[in-house]
């Protein structure tokens, strides 16, 4: 109960309740934003909350990190153009209800789908952090690198048919992170007698040119659009009740995207995928999917609102980011010498309190506003795309030269965006790079404290935790190897001649 006080003080100050209302409300603007996301908003602001107090900057990045996906399904429903990368699926059945003129409705009910999935990751992660954290003690410098490996592991499985791609730009993360000063003697790695190497590659500057710059180069060089003038009409309140109806789809769906979010590396686009598969299988009018089926709606938006709170699992319990947001957010921690993990519970439950209800008031604050508000949002959100180019731009240079006053920062960082954009043309993924720079920190340094104490292979997997982490490592790399080998049977198994269709039926696909 003291914790529980203590954590309200903590919420009640009011540059925390500022931070809140901005994150909450901004990442909704951005959200509903094509073509800017949640990613370049953080990784914007990252170098601006270095100087917050912690509680204040992580309620800022968590306010946007969480109300983004609300945003993305305006446009998604409104007009078939999804907001953020995650609201792809959204459209499927929020445009069709859109265009039988249930624009109202179909926001309505991703309104509240949201709502609900982001409250129940909140509860989940309420019980399962403290959870995780009791057995987080047991965990010594092996086991966090067989869990970090993890992690690492399970981001480049978690990209089917890139994982190859996938495992390089990782491997290029891990070797970014090695550059510079090494940790334990101090000597230079990597610098190529450079001066400006000494000091390493920084994080943020690597975010800022993955994420923010390489995406306002793409806005930039891309032709130039402002999303249609549309409006609502209607109750929009009236999804909370219809939501009822459909609990089981979103009790589900939550489920499903909290055991994704806390699973390294899988994230939004996975919770979707099978909230939305299992939905349609278990749905008793399966053909309404994909032409404007509530179910569809529901599952889509309930599961990726629920990934938020269940990513902050491993992250707070163990110290371990599963994807390239929380792992902006932990060097947030690690800059106020907040370090995530067990002792975080022991020694300050009134922070951990704090943060739990500024997610639930987060969510609160973000479903009132959108309720009242849509209107006027979709007036603010119809913003030309070279325009947003720029003002990216422009803010994440000042973002990096604030970082140190660096011109070099800059310029590594142009560098950076440049690769960025690169990869976006090519279709490759880039949070691979930055796990790979976060997750490797953290595997050298208990590597080189696990090595003085094993003198054989064996002695580094002798431990209840460390073996079940290794057979676990194990497994994962068999059942994809098997599922390898079981695709690729299927491609080569010859098939069986078919009848000759008509060129103008039409149920002959392409």
């Amino acid at each position: 109960m003291d914790d529980l006080v203590s954590g309200l003080a903590i919420l009640a100050q009011w540059e925390v309740l500022v931070a809140l209302l901005i994150g909450s409300i901004g990442g909704v603007i951005i959200g509903a934003l094509p073509g800017v996301g949640a990613a370049v908003a953080i990784a914007i602001l990252l170098p601006a909350t270095f100087s917050f107090e912690p509680i204040v900057g992580l309620t800022l990045l968590l306010g946007i990190y969480g109300s983004s996906m609300y945003g993305g399904a305006i446009p998604a429903i409104l007009i078939n153009t999804p907001g953020t990368a995650v609201n792809a699926l959204t459209t499927y059945d929020g445009y069709p209800m859109t265009k039988r003129g249930e624009g109202h409705r179909a926001l309505s009910l991703a309104y509240s789908a949201s709502f609900f999935g982001g409250i129940f990751s909140i509860v989940c992660l309420m019980i399962l952090s403290p959870v995780l954290a009791l057995i987080a003690p047991h965990f010594g410098s092996r086991e966090i690198f067989l869990a970090a490996f993890m992690g690492i592991l399970l981001v480049v499985l978690a990209h089917r048919g890139q994982t190859f791609a996938a495992a390089m730009l990782a491997a290029f993360g891990l070797f970014l992170n090695t550059v510079g000063l090494e940790p334990v003697k101090y000597t230079r790695r990597f610098t190529f007698e450079q001066s400006w190497l000494s000091s390493g590659i920084d994080l943020i500057v690597v975010v800022l040119g993955l994420f923010a710059i390489s995406q306002a180069l793409l806005l930039l060089l891309e032709r130039d659009h402002a999303p249609e003038k549309v409006s609502v009409n209607g109750n929009l309140t009236s999804g909370l009740k219809e939501l009822f109806g459909l609990k089981r789809v979103a009790t589900a769906s939550s489920s499903i995207g909290v055991l994704m979010g806390m699973i390294p590396g899988v994230g939004e686009f996975t919770s979707q995928f099978l909230s939305y598969t299992y939905a349609q299988k278990t749905s008793k009018t399966p053909k309404k999917f994909g032409d404007g089926s509530p179910e569809g709606l529901v599952a889509s938006e309930a599961a990726n609102n629920a990934v938020p709170g269940a990513a902050m699992i491993p992250l707070l319990a163990l110290g371990i980011p599963g994807e390239a947001l929380t792992a902006m957010m932990l060097s947030v921690f690690y800059v106020h010498n907040v370090i995530p993990g067990p002792q975080l519970f022991e020694n300050q439950m009134d922070f951990v309190m704090a943060l739990y209800m500024a997610l639930i008031l987060l969510n609160v604050i973000v479903l009132v506003f959108l309720l009242f508000s849509t209107n006027l949002l979709l007036k603010i959100i119809q913003i030309p795309t070279r325009f947003l180019g720029i003002m990216i731009l422009t803010l994440a240079f000042v973002g990096v030269y604030s970082l140190r006053n660096s011109i070099t920062d800059c310029a590594i960082a142009a560098g950076f965006g440049v690769f960025g954009l690169i990869l976006k043309r090519l279709d490759l993924p880039v949070v691979p790079i930055i796990l790979g720079m976060v997750l490797g920190g953290i595997m050298e340094v208990k590597l080189r404290s696990a090595m003085a104490r094993v003198k054989t292979p064996w002695d580094f997997i002798d431990r209840p935790i460390a073996m079940m982490l290794f057979v676990l490592i194990l497994l994962i790399i068999a059942a994809h190897i098997r599922t390898l080998i079981f695709e690729q049977k299927n491609k080569i198994r010859p098939q069986p001649a078919q009848p000759p269709v008509d060129a103008d039926h039409p149920n002959q696909q392409g």
